[in-house]
């Protein structure tokens, strides 16, 4: 993403020093469970200073030593996360709160570490693209890589995989910051591949669907950008060999990868290859020749293996549900291979015009994988985060309801809002100049 800047903000709130005293961890969070009604109340009551003061309850608490008392506190920070889109409570303490996510996934139970990562990962929704989240995909990484490369707990490694993808996905700002987390992610589905891997793991479904998932949905960031056709070979024929596997989750997730995949024409060798293939009989030109011959049979394959899972029948004892929605997916991908129709969907988010739409295998695969990571939070982020507005190009009319002078002073409010954004953003950039000077000056 990164195509807004926002500033980094400093540390705020719930630091070391100045963290709750008492007796012991009850009276230190107290009323933890009824955090969120709290927040609903101050944020009903437009109260600002007393959403902080929730917040920063919740931010105190994971200083505590007990783990159940941090679990706690990161459950209650992921239900406000999910509930509110806290962007102007959370910009100028996120290098806080980050840094206690971080403490809970080094030294947290496996609960723990899940929560946490998935607070990181909310973090970045909120903070939208800009300087913010991209540093919070740099902190974060090497925490998130060493989960995936220890092989510990299945729920702990997709929670991370879930973590690392999204943040990236937020986060990054140049291609080759999406690829290293594509190749870690890559490394879990297919483990004979990592360089660090002594005896070769095998994941087992779960996992395997849950990253095959999160390296589609980063892998709708790249765009058509085929750096090198052959590069792509490998991943391509070990997702085909995927459509064979016994559980249906991780054929499902093949197959959405396989027609993003085809979508973004990586089945396709380039123009100039196939100039190439017409013209040269050496050893290049041999080498060209075989990989066309090699996608063309790739291709042949996935129609042939789509066709039979668009057609499968039911046994005893079947999933008819699941079943029904495998079928209904590889129909539409038979669809999409032998006439380029693409998949359509619509949902209204706000008003007479609020409306979320796609009609692509890429923003279908990054609607499904949001919605399924913000739970039950996708309607109000989509309503009010300008990070899901801008991915889906979603226009909702703020002014839908107000009378004239409500409208007079939100446009105003609105005007100012982006002279205080632009200004930021050119400071930032000053400042990065600057900086960048000095280290050319000094090494």
């Amino acid at each position: 993403m990164g195509k807004s800047k926002r500033n980094k903000g400093g540390r705020g709130g719930g630091g070391a020093d100045d963290k709750l005293d008492g007796g012991g961890d009850a009276d230190s969070v107290t009323s933890m469970s009824s955090g969120l009604s709290d927040l609903q109340f101050a944020q009903a009551t437009e109260h600002i200073s007393s959403q902080e003061f929730v917040l920063d309850k919740y931010v105190d608490a994971l200083y505590e030593k007990r783990g159940s008392t941090r679990e706690e506190a990161l459950g209650s920070l992921t239900d406000a996360f999910e509930s509110f889109v806290l962007l102007g409570l959370v910009e100028n303490k996120y290098v806080t709160l980050l840094s206690q996510f971080i403490n809970s996934i080094k030294r947290g139970s496996v609960k723990e570490v899940c929560l946490a990562c998935r607070c990181i990962g909310l973090l970045a929704i909120t903070l939208g693209a800009g300087s913010s989240s991209h540093e919070i995909m740099d902190e974060s990484h090497p925490h998130l890589l060493r989960v995936l490369q220890t092989w510990p707990d299945a729920q702990k490694m997709i929670s991370a995989l879930d973590c690392l993808a999204v943040v990236t996905f937020v986060g990054a700002t140049d291609l080759a910051e999406t690829q290293l987390s594509l190749k870690a992610i890559w490394d879990v589905i297919h483990p004979k591949s990592g360089s660090n891997v002594g005896v070769v793991r095998k994941p087992k479904p779960p996992l395997l669907a849950a990253a095959v998932s999160a390296w589609a949905f980063l892998l709708t960031t790249i765009g058509s950008s085929r750096r090198n056709t052959d590069s792509w070979k490998e991943p391509i024929t070990f997702l085909c060999s995927l459509l064979e596997a016994e559980d249906r989750a991780v054929r499902i997730a093949a197959g959405e990868a396989l027609a993003l995949c085809f979508e973004l024409r990586m089945f396709d060798v380039s123009s100039s290859d196939e100039a190439d293939v017409d013209s040269y009989t050496g050893e290049a030109g041999g080498s060209k020749h075989q990989l066309f011959l090699n996608m063309q049979a790739l291709k042949a394959k996935l129609s042939g293996l789509v066709y039979s899972l668009s057609m499968e029948a039911g046994g005893r004892g079947a999933d008819k549900k699941n079943l029904n929605d495998q079928r209904d997916l590889f129909q539409r991908i038979s669809d999409f291979i032998k006439s380029g129709e693409c998949p359509e969907e619509s949902l209204r988010i706000s008003g007479k015009n609020g409306i979320l739409r796609v009609t692509s295998w890429r923003e279908s695969i990054q609607l499904n994988y949001m919605r399924r990571f913000l739970g039950r939070g996708f309607l109000k982020h989509s309503q009010d985060n300008d990070l899901l507005h801008e991915v889906f190009d979603i226009k909702i009319d703020r002014t839908e309801n107000m009378s004239a002078t409500e409208k007079k002073m939100f446009r105003s409010g609105e005007e100012k809002g982006r002279a205080l954004k632009l200004n930021k953003e050119r400071r930032l950039a000053q400042e990065r100049k600057q900086q960048n000077i000095l280290n050319e000056q000094y090494g």
